[in-house]
């Protein structure tokens, strides 16, 4: 593995330069989406967060967007998206949308009602604009991110933008086995920041809310399940977030060091999917597209013109990361890819 040089102990945020985004346009995909706030700064308190979950969720109603699972943090935000490939709403079913999004008072939403009132049917550029909106993960992310910094900017009684960059994103094959990881991933961050032990006391994550009793949260999570009952999602789910080859202390629960996972990984030592996932693996959040090593390479193929003429596959390991090994990503990351 060429000694420790992979592994970084202390949070950065520059990472180098990354490639261009991949979407599969008109077509229903999944994304793990990352985005910070502006220089690091820690400004989503509790009120914040709250905030900020409720527009996820509206957001993700008006525009037909699944959210599977996400996290938010007080200087970075994750969300596990499932975007539509195309909008099958009807024109009702649209304006219906809007209303709820944007309330019976608001001259858009009269302007629709009205058309639709007149002819049955929305014309084509509104149809259009409406549509547009509800299958792209880049509009969606736009969206909630400009709809929040406005709120902030008018609660703060401050002004210019809150968040550091674009987003990041990283396509994910829709197959349990990839979505699993990374949402454990996503619900993971509050563990791994050292803030709780277990991800459901953390209240701003997609499990803890699934746990609390809200059932989108629960669809989300099971929808990369067999089951749709969340007595066996949960069970099951819950197995991947905690489970560990660590020693069990009075509790009966897995003791988890941190120092120690990272020891064993720099003697190759076998770990679980539940230890990996303690560290920050920056595969998730800069390897452009996760998935088997077969689907890798189809997008890959798909996007080759990206690429340079002596890159022959797409398909890279996680180095170092048994325990991922039927999981691959698009790039190659060589330095710090696990903190």
């Amino acid at each position: 593995m060429g000694g420790l040089n992979w592994i970084h102990k202390e949070a950065d945020w520059r990472y180098p330069m990354r490639m261009a985004r991949i979407k599969l346009s008109g077509r229903g995909a999944v994304y793990h989406c990352l985005s910070r706030v502006v220089g690091g700064e820690r400004l989503l308190g509790d009120l914040e967060k709250e905030k900020l979950r409720q527009m996820l969720r509206q957001q993700a109603a008006f525009s037909g967007v699944e959210v599977i699972t996400y996290c938010l943090m007080s200087n970075h935000i994750h969300l596990l998206l499932r975007v539509p490939g195309t909008v099958t709403a009807t024109d009702p079913e649209l304006v219906a949308r809007a209303v709820a999004f944007y309330g019976r008072k608001s001259p858009y939403v009269r302007t629709l009602q009205h058309a639709l009132q007149s002819s049955g049917h929305l014309p084509a550029d509104l149809r259009t604009g409406l549509a547009g909106r509800m299958g792209d993960v880049s509009e969606f992310m736009k969206e909630l991110k400009q709809r929040f910094s406005k709120w902030f900017n008018k609660e703060r009684n401050r002004f210019g933008t809150l968040w550091a960059e674009r987003f990041k994103s990283v396509l994910v094959e829709d197959q349990p086995g990839a979505v699993q990881v990374v949402a454990a991933y996503v619900d993971l961050n509050p563990v791994r920041a050292g803030l709780v032990t277990d991800p459901k006391d953390y209240r701003w994550c997609g499990y803890a809310e699934a746990v609390a009793g809200r059932e989108s949260a629960r669809q989300g999570l099971a929808s990369f399940h067999e089951a749709d009952d969340w007595a066996v999602v949960g069970r099951e789910y819950r197995k991947v977030l905690l489970v560990s080859g660590g020693r069990a202390g009075r509790s009966g629960k897995v003791a988890l060091d941190s120092e120690a996972i990272r020891q064993e990984l720099a003697k190759a030592g076998e770990l679980s999917v539940g230890q990996v996932l303690r560290l920050r693996v920056r595969y998730f959040s800069d390897g452009v597209v996760l998935g088997s090593r077969s689907y890798v390479n189809a997008v890959f193929r798909e996007f080759r013109d990206r690429f340079g003429p002596r890159r022959e596959t797409g398909a890279r390991p996680m180095r170092g990361l048994t325990a991922l090994g039927h999981l691959a990503t698009l790039r190659d990351l060589r330095v710090d890819a696990v903190r």
